[in-house]
């Protein structure tokens, strides 16, 4: 009797080791596709202007191609262009400018097929600062348009 009991423990214990949620559950890492952080960690998220300018240059048109893309991937997501702009200027100067940023932005993506009802836009001016400082550096982090998943 004693050997028959062993026996049903010893399958029990084979059962549960081979048939654990823990083992046959896929592990998911990294970001969810489709959400913000995927769109910041494998397309990026924000492009760069020169100063006083809202024209886009090469590197911006690369990395809005690869959010064209992957809006596309994507067809339930909108998104959110808002632009910014560093801290010199008048509040007002900064708002427009950081508009026709924002603009420049959401016009490429919808130029690339992205339809325009999907993509809203903002301008923060320069009070959304991304980068702290007065010097060349955190101001041409701060001469942006970042796009967000809404």
């Amino acid at each position: 009797m004693v050997a028959l009991l062993s026996a049903c423990a010893h399958d029990n214990a084979n059962t549960g080791a081979s048939n654990g949620a823990a083992s046959t559950q896929p592990t998911i890492s990294g970001p969810v596709p489709g959400s913000e952080a995927d769109l910041v960690a494998n397309v990026g998220d924000r492009v760069f202007y020169d100063l006083n300018k809202s024209g886009l240059r090469d590197d911006a048109k690369e990395t809005l191609q690869k959010q064209a893309d992957w809006l596309a991937k994507y067809p339930q997501v909108n998104v959110e262009v808002a632009g910014n702009c560093d801290d010199r200027g008048t509040e007002e100067y900064n708002i427009a400018l950081g508009q026709r940023r924002a603009n420049a932005a959401r016009d490429y993506l919808v130029a690339k097929g992205v339809a325009s009802s999907r993509i809203s836009t903002i301008s923060y001016g320069k009070d959304r600062p991304t980068a702290l400082g007065d010097d060349e550096d955190a101001w041409a982090q701060n001469r942006n348009a970042i796009t967000s998943v809404k």
